[in-house]
């Protein structure tokens, strides 16, 4: 575990050539995903979502409402890429989003719902994709050309992350779950 409270597991390590086997475990870490937020907010009161992980950071809430608006995002690049040949994708002002006032006042209720669903049919289909289905490409306007494999790793890393901002502030907090 890092001592940065930005990066709880640490920053975000790109890998390539995956193996089938890597492959597959980050497909469980994406599935497992919803599962994991839900088990870090267990019993948290409604001063404690609106509680940032770190000074300047997101509150819970934020972040739980991030994982969804990032997710949906992640699934139709996939799906983009997986239809098109080679898209384009757009980008969005995540921190942005994040101000919005569904991000800072709705219940995290709703984007645990939304991340059950959503997850459920993102692993349905990372299930199904073929090796040759994680090299097909898409371009991001800020890193460039980029495999679905690489997304993969990006998202499988991203929900941990998250999750261990919500954790980490528990832990320090003294916030016992539920």
């Amino acid at each position: 575990m890092s001592k940065d409270l930005r990066y709880p597991i640490g920053k975000f390590q790109w890998e390539d050539g995956l193996s089938e086997a890597r492959r597959r475990e980050m497909i469980e870490q994406i599935a497992e995903t919803p599962a994991k937020v839900r088990a870090a907010v267990a019993g948290l009161t409604e001063k404690q979502f609106d509680t940032p992980y770190r000074e300047g950071g997101w509150t819970v809430r934020q972040v739980v409402h991030h994982l969804a608006d990032s997710h949906l995002n992640a699934y139709v690049r996939f799906k983009l890429a997986m239809t098109e040949d080679e898209p384009t994708v757009k980008t969005y002002e995540e921190q942005l989003w994040a101000e919005t006032p569904d991000a800072k006042t709705a219940p995290a209720e709703l984007s645990l719902a939304l991340l059950d669903g959503l997850h459920e049919r993102w692993a349905m289909l990372l299930r199904s994709m073929s090796p040759a289905d994680f090299s097909r490409r898409f371009t991001h306007p800020e890193h460039g050309k980029m495999t679905l494999e690489r997304l993969l790793a990006m998202y499988a890393w991203h929900g941990r992350h998250h999750t261990a901002h919500i954790t980490s502030l528990r832990e320090r907090e003294g916030w016992k779950p539920s």
